[in-house]
């Protein structure tokens, strides 16, 4: 158990995070660092938190630090916390990039005592209010250049996730990215982009609330989804979401040849390729 767990940005992920530590017991007092009056009042009333402080303070008297902020923000507030730490503390970060976070990190002398990780869970939702008990359970977390963090920081990090039901998956940061960019990021850019086409096409709102489906719904949850965490995202990691957006846009192309030229084989011939998916997601 850690005496003192410090979290900096108590949203979707860190409040989530703050959740589980205090369900599993992983720390006696639990710091949350927040960018507002508001939300810090909004984080003790739901108490995700025992107490909140000042970056600074907050940094100084956690034993780890959690970091869980959009990514735009996270390598200047990384730089400050490793000016900060000393040599027994540990850092996590929960960013959906990883390649310019560890690329400016690796210049640190202490930077074995950062851990680079990426719970892979999220939902549509945002702020304190969006934190929710078990988020984690079941899930994957990649944890990237394990070999540049020390031994036992990277083993107490493991043991965090474990108890959260996290199974683990390693990469180095630029793997991550690229993966992350076909499995995560080109997700929410089709969700975006479909539910614009709805809302430009469909000029009836009331009609888009009666008819959609389960399929629509499902596919175009994500288009909910923050604004401000994710244009940073799709920014940081942008070669790898240009690539796998163009090929997107490739396919669509083939969709609407097939429809064009009303070549019924070649739409089905598409359909049973994408059906393939079945065997990787049950």
């Amino acid at each position: 158990m850690f005496n003192n767990i410090t979290i900096v940005g108590v949203g979707l992920i860190g409040g989530s995070f703050a959740l589980a530590v205090k369900d599993k017991k992983i720390a006696k007092n639990v710091i949350g660092v927040c960018n507002s009056e508001h939300t810090k009042q909004k984080v003790l009333e739901l108490k995700l938190v025992d107490e909140v402080l000042p970056l600074e303070q907050a940094i100084k008297k956690a034993d780890l630090i959690y970091v869980a902020i959009p990514v735009d923000a996270t390598i200047t507030v990384m730089q400050q916390i490793m000016n900060l730490i000393n040599t027994q503390q540990i850092v996590i970060d929960a960013g959906s990039t990883k390649f310019a976070l560890c690329s400016v990190l690796n210049n640190y002398s202490n930077r074995e005592r950062f851990v680079a990780t990426h719970p892979m869970w999220g939902t549509e939702y945002s702020g304190p209010e969006a934190a929710v008990h078990h988020a984690f359970n079941g899930r994957a977390c990649v944890i990237c250049e394990k070999e540049k963090s020390n031994k036992e920081a990277v083993e107490l990090v493991e043991n965090i996730y474990k108890q959260l039901g996290m199974h683990l998956v390693y990469m180095d940061a630029e793997a991550h990215d690229i993966h992350a960019a076909y499995v995560s990021h080109i997700s929410h850019i089709t969700s975006f982009a479909l539910a614009n086409t709805v809302l430009e096409k469909e000029k009836e709102e009331d009609a888009i609330f009666e008819l959609a489906g389960g399929g629509f719904e499902s596919t175009v949850r994500l288009a909910k989804s923050n604004p401000a965490m994710w244009a940073p995202i799709f920014m940081q990691n942008k070669e790898n979401v240009l690539d796998v957006l163009n090929e997107h846009i490739s396919q669509l192309r083939k969709f609407k040849s097939a429809l064009e030229k009303e070549n019924i084989e070649y739409l089905n011939e598409l359909m049973e390729k994408a059906n393939k998916i079945k065997r990787i997601i049950k």
